[in-house]
């Protein structure tokens, strides 16, 4: 039986325009809007009516003077936030749209009325800072929608993945020290934007609740099945989260412009699968994702494509599936693995 999947969709996302030539263009959300209108993918999914989010949402994670900067720019021809990163006249429109988006889809999620969300938002967020934009982000929207869920809901216990090709600093430095959320990242390293060592493991009350595995160019489909069995799954039922979100950034994808990963859309449904379980055992499903970076429009619209059928249980992988293609990836991995494992096994003592 299918389940009720939601999604948060909304031409205004399309008005966010980061400059002439820039990847994060509108032609991302354009060609995955369309794919959800082939065939096998209309009327499928309960959509989700993005609001824009307040103040005191977006406060949740950013200053009020970050906040009065970016809705300065309201109406502006161009503003540079960051050498990456731009504003133009609906730029801080679009970007309260997506965090609200989020927030609604989480609302849904959490009360029942579907059983999982995915938000084809953008601007993206991960990268963004409590007083900062950077690297094609305005808002941190999973950062905000993790304190929404606690805030609102009372939720104490929140797993973000983030698989996105580049690692999401902003996220991890609002959670560094926080025992609430468990963070977990698989980025390329060294890249933009340099953060991310296996050594970053939280301070404080939130030693150990960051966790990351940096990759080289080239890591694969079964390489990173690996890495989500052998890390992401057993420490994540340690910690029991009480709602699953995940950071789903698409540039590690094989084709993809800004990487030199090798990532299948097959690979993103086998990754949502291992999240699914995660979420299936500790938080009855709830689950819910937002769109980051993912720059090679065919593949971004191809990949959410095959993410979308696992989360509604068109397609099912299994876990003697998954096991077959953990045991076919290459060794190569296994250091990194061990490493972290070794930086982490104090804590969570699972491996």
């Amino acid at each position: 039986m299918s389940r009720k999947t939601g999604i948060v969709k909304d031409l205004r996302y399309l008005r966010h325009d980061a400059g002439f030539g820039h990847p994060e263009s509108p032609k991302r959300l354009g060609a995955t809007y369309a794919m959800l209108e082939s065939p096998d993918m209309v009327g499928r999914f309960v959509e989700i009516a993005p609001r824009h989010a307040t103040h005191e949402e977006i406060g949740l994670i950013h200053s009020q003077s970050y906040i009065d900067f970016v809705a300065s720019t309201a109406g502006q021809s161009f503003v540079a936030l960051d050498p990456d990163t731009a504003a133009t006249p609906e730029s801080y429109d679009v970007a309260k749209l997506a965090v609200g988006g989020l927030c609604n889809a989480i609302d849904m999620v959490v009360t029942g009325e579907i059983e999982n969300a995915f938000a084809l938002v953008r601007p993206p967020g991960h990268h963004a800072g409590v007083s900062n934009a950077a690297g094609f982000c305005l808002f941190n929207n999973v950062a905000i929608g993790a304190m929404y869920a606690h805030k609102k809901y009372h939720v104490d216990k929140i797993l973000i993945v983030d698989w996105d090709l580049h690692h999401g600093n902003g996220t991890q430095a609002q959670f560094y020290d926080d025992p609430r959320v468990l963070y977990f990242s698989t980025h390329q390293y060294p890249y933009y934007p340099g953060t991310g060592s296996i050594e970053e493991i939280g301070r404080g009350k939130g030693l150990g609740y960051t966790i990351n595995v940096p990759l080289r160019p080239g890591t694969d489909d079964a390489q990173y099945v690996k890495i989500f069995t052998k890390v992401v799954h057993p420490v994540s039922m340690k910690f029991e989260p009480q709602m699953v979100l995940l950071s789903a950034g698409f540039d590690p994808y094989f084709k993809d412009p800004l990487g030199g990963m090798r990532v299948t859309p097959e690979g993103f449904a086998y990754m949502t699968r291992i999240l699914m379980n995660i979420a299936d055992a500790c938080c009855g499903g709830k689950f819910v994702v937002t769109l980051e970076g993912g720059y090679h429009i065919t593949g971004l619209a191809e990949s959410i494509k095959l993410v979308l059928k696992e989360m509604r249980d068109d397609t099912h992988v299994q876990n003697d599936v998954l096991e077959c293609i953990e045991r076919d990836a290459d060794s190569r991995i296994d250091p990194v693995l061990k490493r972290v494992m070794d930086q982490v096994n104090p804590i969570w003592r699972v491996f």
